[in-house]
């Protein structure tokens, strides 16, 4: 019997190269440290004795599930990743996937700088946006001094493009 794939592992994982080399470190500090420390733990403490009552080995074991579960995912998105370098970009007046891009809202008056990003690296702290967020997806192939609507929580918002650049500001 044949399984049908999913739609969400088909999908491609756009990453820029900072994105997967966060994902690589953090799945090996997961591996070569917390793993190797939670199972000493874990034998120290199944050689206490009775594991019914045991806290060190109780937790230790629901650890060792968590970063197991951790690790095969950051395993996957890694399989899955196609790196975006944007400093390889050409058409450098477009949006594109890498980009900052500055926008003006003419709904507020106001200014905000985002960086399309991949799914993974996600941080509205820093700007970061998802490739398929609607505002990216309103924003990607254009060029400055292009305006774009976008329907937002607080509505219709309208954007226009005053800034483009693969180098961060």
């Amino acid at each position: 019997m044949v399984k049908a794939k999913s739609a969400a592992s088909d999908e491609k994982n756009y990453i820029t190269p900072e994105g997967h080399a966060t994902l690589e470190a953090e799945y090996i500090q997961l591996l070569k440290v917390e793993r190797p420390e939670v199972v000493r733990t874990v034998s120290w403490a199944a050689g206490n004795g009775d594991r019914s009552e045991n806290g060190d080995y109780i937790y230790g074991k629901r650890r060792l599930r968590q970063i197991d579960s951790r690790l095969r995912f950051l395993m996957q998105r890694m399989d899955l990743a196609v790196i975006v370098d944007s400093a390889q970009q050409i058409g450098l007046e477009k949006v594109f996937f890498g980009a900052w891009v500055t926008l003006f809202n003419l709904n507020d008056d106001t200014e905000h700088l985002y960086r399309i990003v991949g799914k993974d690296e996600l941080d509205p702290s820093k700007g970061y946006i998802s490739w398929i967020s609607p505002l990216s997806k309103a924003i990607l192939g254009k060029t400055i001094g292009d305006t774009v609507r976008v329907t937002t929580p607080k509505g219709e918002e309208e954007y226009e493009i005053i800034d483009v650049t693969y180098t961060k500001p």
